[in-house]
């Protein structure tokens, strides 16, 4: 448990993030910053967190994004 003391994302669900981020960038923000299709061409919350379940890069990009945030 101390292991994760430190760690941002712990206890955070993608879905919690990408709302998150949803909230403080919007859709475009985030095509923005984050260059795939899934924020571009009609975003949706669902397709998106699909996507970056099945996508481990994106989903890196979307943590970083979030840590880089609320850091």
């Amino acid at each position: 448990m101390s292991e994760q003391k430190n760690n941002p994302l712990h206890g955070k669900t993608l879905q919690m993030i990408l709302e998150h981020l949803l909230n403080h960038y919007r859709w475009e923000g985030l095509a923005y910053h984050i260059d795939v299709n899934c924020f571009k061409t009609n975003p949706s919350l669902k397709s998106s967190l699909t996507f970056l379940r099945k996508t481990p890069w994106a989903r890196k990009k979307v943590e970083e994004l979030y840590i880089n945030l609320i850091t």
